[in-house]
Formats: structure tokens, sequence, C-alpha cells
């Protein structure tokens, strides 16, 4: 059985880097190695879409790529227990079009004693932007690490 630390059960510390982690696998825009933190028969509910298993994680993500162009997400823990982590995200993109949103949402995660997610519970809004709104300019990828969190941003 592969380990994906950190580990559960989390303290403060190690859901902060467990989320970091995962945004920085989202950030890579690789629906393999998204996929790749989860357990085999993960469960997900992405808004109102249900999903099952890395190989269904792989075709929602890659769908969601297509369409989400120039993709950047910050994610916040939220609250933590022994294997349940809860964050809050924003992240901005643009569609074929050239129209911005921000998304904003939170996240409800459970963990196997492996470090892998076995279940996602997402709930998702989207708020059309102006480009000149948008707050999160790094380059595509992996977020600096003194660009600013989602409270610093005010969001």
């Amino acid at each position: 059985m592969e380990n994906r630390p950190p580990l559960p059960p989390f303290t403060l510390e190690s859901a902060q880097r467990k989320a970091r982690a995962a945004e920085d696998a989202w950030n890579s825009r690789d629906p393999v190695r998204v996929s790749l933190a989860y357990t085999a028969d993960s469960r997900w509910r992405n808004r109102a879409e249900f999903i099952e298993g890395r190989d269904a994680i792989v075709a929602f993500l890659t769908r969601k790529w297509a369409r989400e162009l120039d993709y950047r997400l910050i994610k916040e823990v939220w609250a933590h227990t022994d294997d349940r982590i809860a964050v809050r995200f924003a992240y901005e993109w643009r569609d074929d079009s050239g129209h911005w949103f921000r998304s904003y949402g939170n996240e409800n995660w459970e963990f196997a004693a492996n470090g892998l997610m076995q279940r996602r519970i997402a709930s998702i809004n989207d708020l059309p932007i102006a480009e000149t709104e948008r707050k999160f300019h790094w380059p595509l990828g992996h977020r600096p690490d003194d660009h600013p969190g989602l409270s610093e941003l005010g969001l």
C-alpha cells in the first residue's frame, strides 16, 4: 500500500502541508499527477457531478482544464480533525472567449490511513470578473511562496 505523507492524524501544520501539496498538484494542471493523491476507489462530489475512482478523476480533470484556461488556485485550511481536512479555495481562470472568472469553494476531505484521499466533497461558485480584477498573477504552475494567500488577499 502506497503512503502519501503527511499521514493522519493531522495537526494544523500537517493539514497545511497537505493543502499546499494539493494546491501545487492542481496548479500543475496534470490530471494523472493529481489523481495519484487519491485512493483507487476515491469518491468525489464536485458541484453536481459524482465521480468514483482514479480513471474518472483523470477524465474529469482533463475536461475541466480543457475549458478552464490559465487556471491558478489557492487553498487554505479551514479546519481539521484526525483524518479530515476542510479547506476553502479560490481559483481564477478564463474561458476560450477570454472571459475571466474567480471560482470560490469549500472542500471536505477524508483520508485513508496511508494519507491518500478517499473522499472529496466540493461546493463551488463562479463569479465573472474583469481581467483587471484578477489577483493571481504568478506564472502558471506552483504559487510562489511569497505570494499572498486567500486571507492576505481579502478573499
